[in-house]
């Protein structure tokens, strides 16, 4: 084989790498506000039967619901604190049934969770501008200072004390805070930055387990949280 036949044989595998690359990101990437996950269904279970269960959970005001064979579609605009899928703007459920173990895949979008996740790194930022602004201001603040230091005020002195010899009187001394008490502190920027970072770790973490959590007991029957 040639040099140029090898390169042309070389070039569509690694082409094929990339774009293979390039989906992984991106789907690693939308695990930050998505939520992945699987129930299996009873066995026999049809997709619309999975779905009549699921029903319950959509009939909210403002969601918008669409089945197509054994995919369910769902949309939420303004969802009510009451609706147990409110921390979600849409979705995609599946009923694979053609496996040997049928199961119920999902895939929800979360738009709260992804402004959770962006807060802390907004919060961040504002405290390094902080940061980076008092160290701008310290060499004019230090000069301001030496400035005021060489200013020393001369009070009168007493034209006896003056011909005794007598020393000038020192001037008042003023209560001053100390110079980092004015200078901004990042510190508010961090505790907002961590308030939200525990939302998000939280949230991820507790939605996940509320939905499978939810879908399992409708698929099973199970009405008691109605």
């Amino acid at each position: 084989m040639t040099a140029a036949a090898m390169g042309e044989a070389a070039a569509p595998a690694g082409e094929g790498a990339g774009e293979g690359r390039a989906p992984s990101l991106r789907r690693w990437i939308e695990t930050i506000w998505h939520i992945e996950g699987a129930v299996p269904l009873a066995p026999g279970q049809t997709p619309d039967d999975a779905f009549d269960r699921l029903m319950p959970l959509f009939r909210h005001t403002g969601t918008t619901v669409q089945q197509q064979g054994d995919t369910l579609t769902f949309h939420k605009t303004d969802p009510a604190a009451q609706d147990p899928l409110a921390v979600f703007d849409r979705g995609v459920l599946e009923a694979r049934t053609t496996d040997a173990a049928p199961v119920l895949h999902y895939r929800l979008v979360s738009r709260i969770l992804l402004l959770c996740f962006l807060a802390p790194l907004l919060f961040l930022a504002f405290a390094q501008a902080t940061v980076l602004v008092g160290k701008l201001e310290a060499p004019s603040a230090e000069a301001a200072k030496k400035k005021a230091e060489k200013k020393q005020i001369q009070l009168p002195q007493n034209a006896i004390d003056k011909a005794l010899g007598a020393p000038a009187p020192d001037a008042p001394k003023k209560d001053k805070k100390p110079d980092d008490d004015k200078k901004p502190k990042p510190t508010a920027a961090y505790v907002f930055a961590g308030i939200f970072a525990f939302l998000y770790v939280a949230g991820r973490f507790l939605e996940a387990w509320r939905v499978r959590k939810a879908f399992a007991k409708r698929l099973a029957g199970d009405l008691s949280g109605d």
